[in-house]
């Protein structure tokens, strides 16, 4: 037992994207070389298994946990509209390079005929309010994430009004099956080996070609966010020289978030990067940990991306006003994803929900975006930490220049240091902080 217990240590203590990479490429190797093996085969059928079990509850706690414990002030509206704008664009971008450069999928078990393509906006209408009124059991049972979501959204709202304790209790539930998930996705080199050994085995290598391409849109996608559409809502907000707080941000933020692949593990990091800023720290404490839940440009990036992805590989025809739909949906939905590696990948099934793509499918989707979540997970979750800051500092710039005060925090925006009472001469910016 005690041998057991070492080997179970010694393999938690390496990396996870390094457990990824192993089962990448074992399940490369195995594929070529010995195809066939179905209890090889059977590991990624678990995995896929697993995520789908777990998924809807998620969705359904996080998302009220969230709601009912959210506390802002008039000081929080600038920084929760920066919040929401931004990953409202980044959904927009997402779609819009989705039509530039389509990426249809190859499924480990395609359908057998093609779902038909909805006539218009009033079918997507009709089933979207269908499924907001559907039973919440059912909607749990049936994993209908559009009827979860908006269950979701009434419960967590009246339970504002709850007591310090219920809210409590639903911030450790909430905690709990975020624990779960955490579970799941540390089997992932297991599932990530038996669904990689499966395409390898049925499709050849021809199929990483095209996993390179979705990969390709979405890092494209999100890069251009952080180094675009970013920078010119900060420009919008202060009327400065955006990039060396952007760049400062990514530096000392999304490198860290990069490699922890959690917005929730690099909240440390975040909050005393915003120290080192010398921001107001009954702001930056709220509106950090907020942020590590609802600002998921990222996360908007990959649901509309590989949601297209499973249109476009089942031949569903998206009309302008249905993609500007999918692009609220997504932001909507991004807002709900775990503070862990892989979270927005459960919410792919909610926006594929919207073309009515069964969850079988969707989920062969999901699993897709494990494959090469290494790259992508942690480019979205660089993006989304980083930005956490990046709009908590505009806010506050903001709200000064209106107010016609000087904005301060000039070593910010020039990048040659920090000013301001929340910074001591011993603090060496981007030092702070621990995971």
């Amino acid at each position: 037992m005690d041998s057991l217990k070492k080997i179970l240590r010694s393999w938690n203590d390496i990396n996870l994207i390094v457990r990824i990479l192993a089962g990448l490429v074992l399940g490369i190797v195995l594929g070529m070389l010995a195809p066939g093996l179905d209890l090889i085969s059977l590991l990624g059928s678990l995995f896929v298994a697993a995520l789908k079990a777990v998924a809807p509850i998620l969705v359904f706690f996080l998302v009220i946990s969230a709601l009912a414990n959210t506390r802002t002030d008039g000081s929080m509206k600038s920084v929760i509209l920066l919040y929401a704008v931004s990953t409202l664009t980044a959904s927009l971008v997402a779609v819009l390079a989705s039509f530039l450069f389509p990426t249809p999928l190859t499924l480990a078990a395609p359908p057998e005929s093609a779902l038909a393509s909805p006539s218009g906006i009033g079918d997507v209408l009709q089933a979207l309010i269908m499924n907001i009124v559907s039973n919440p059991v059912g909607a749990l049972m049936n994993a209908n994430y559009i009827g979860i979501l908006a269950w979701a959204v009434v419960l967590g709202i009246a339970l504002r009004a709850a007591t310090e304790g219920t809210r409590a209790v639903l911030t450790n539930i909430a905690e709990a099956v975020s624990k779960v998930v955490r579970w799941v996705i540390a089997a992932a080199p297991f599932g990530i080996l038996g669904l990689v050994y499966t395409s390898v085995s049925t499709s050849g290598l021809e199929i990483f070609t095209e996993y390179g391409r979705l990969l390709l849109v979405l890092v494209g996608s999100m890069l251009f966010i952080a180094l675009v559409t970013n920078p010119l809502m900060v420009f919008l907000s202060i009327r400065k020289n955006p990039y060396p707080l952007v760049l400062r941000c990514l530096r000392d933020s999304g490198i860290t978030a990069f490699f922890t692949r959690s917005s929730a593990a690099n909240i440390p990091i975040n909050m005393e990067l915003c120290r080192n800023l010398g921001l107001n720290k009954d702001s930056y404490s709220v509106s950090i940990p907020l942020g590590a839940t609802i600002n998921m440009a990222g996360a908007a990036v990959t649901i509309a991306v590989m949601a297209m992805a499973a249109a476009h590989t089942l031949g569903i025809a998206i009309d302008p006003l249905t993609a500007v739909l999918l692009c609220v949906l997504a932001a909507v939905s991004a807002a709900g994803a775990s503070g862990v590696a892989g979270g927005s990948l459960l919410l792919i099934p909610l926006a594929c929900s919207l073309f009515g793509i069964p969850n079988d499918i969707a989920m062969q989707v999901v699993a897709i975006g494990f494959i090469i979540g290494v790259v992508q997970d942690s480019f979205e979750t660089a993006l989304n930490s980083s930005s956490d800051v990046l709009f908590t500092t505009t806010a506050e710039l903001g709200n000064r220049r209106k107010a016609g005060i000087s904005l301060g925090l000039e070593g910010v925006l020039t990048g040659k240091g920090t000013s301001g009472k929340g910074t001591s001469g011993k603090d060496a910016p981007g030092k702070g902080g621990t995971r």
